[in-house]
């Protein structure tokens, strides 16, 4: 009885392009691998760029696929899938894949692909990708909850609407006084000209800054110039003790020469006086 609806399910499969023949036969006795396989497959026709490991090993990768495949099917398609008959992966399994493959199937009729025209050498062609109506699907969400929110504050603003009609009748009805709407816009104009006049003030302000800047930037360039010009005369120019200091540095070096050639002789004469006091010692032990 769980093998009733199989025929539809091989002939959807194949209608959507499945490169392989699948029989009854396949569902005597429970075969996970092709169960998987065949989730797999609609999966990445539902999403290409699906993630889901393929790894249905262990019974714990297999617990895994099946806990992915059907997380996703319910956030992606809204189907809702029963994960135990799914991992008995029998002829009760093939009625979880009857779901998925129904939601397919019919999104492919309804964009005029016919069943009976479909052969078996064109499905393997057909790609059929519903992730592009993915991001379709949250935009139509988003807007539906945009327009229940405006909807809520236009309702709470009509509820508004009965107090507010009275004062602006009453405002509509109030006879308008020229000397005090001239007034109004007198005030109104010398405000603007306020702005006007500062805004010009900051204008100015900002060329006389700028003027001074570029006057501090000529007088620090005149100042590096001759600080350039004093560096190469003294760079030029040889120190009059030079001469003496070349000589006496020469004569350093050779006395720190000296220096080092006596001080590793005394090292090497020390640690032979102290062999020798050793030896001694020794002997008269």
């Amino acid at each position: 009885p769980a093998l009733a609806s199989f025929p539809d399910f091989t002939e959807m499969m194949r209608a959507l392009g499945y490169p392989r023949l699948i029989s009854m036969e396949n569902f005597r006795t429970p075969n996970f691998m092709l169960v998987s396989e065949v989730l797999l497959w609609l999966v990445k026709r539902y999403e290409p760029q699906t993630d889901i490991p393929p790894d249905v090993q262990t019974e714990q990768d297999r617990v895994f696929f099946i806990k992915a495949v059907a997380q996703f099917m319910a956030t992606k398609a809204h189907i809702r899938l029963n994960t135990k008959k799914l991992y008995q992966a029998d002829g009760y399994a093939v009625k979880e894949l009857l779901k998925v493959t129904s939601v397919l199937y019919g999104a492919m009729n309804n964009k005029g692909v016919e069943h009976a025209d479909v052969s078996e050498e064109d499905s393997s062609k057909f790609k059929f990708d519903l992730g592009s109506k993915i991001a379709d699907l949250k935009a139509a969400r988003q807007l539906a909850s945009e327009i229940t929110s405006k909807g809520a504050r236009l309702y709470d603003l009509l509820g508004k609407e009965v107090e507010l009609r009275e004062s602006r009748t009453e405002s509509i009805a109030r006879p308008l006084e020229i000397n005090e709407a001239e007034k109004v816009m007198k005030i109104a104009i010398n405000c603007v000209l306020e702005e006007v006049q500062k805004t010009k003030d900051m204008l100015n302000n900002v060329a006389l800054d700028e003027a001074n800047l570029e006057a501090k930037i000529e007088k620090r360039k005149l100042e590096l110039e001759r600080n350039q010009k004093r560096l190469q005369t003294l760079q030029s120019v040889r120190p009059a003790f030079m001469d003496e200091y070349e000589k006496i540095e020469e004569q350093l070096q050779k006395q720190y020469s000296s220096y080092v050639e006596k001080f590793r002789n005394l090292t090497y004469m020390e640690q032979l006086l102290e062999d020798h006091h050793r030896a001694e010692q020794e002997m008269f032990e």
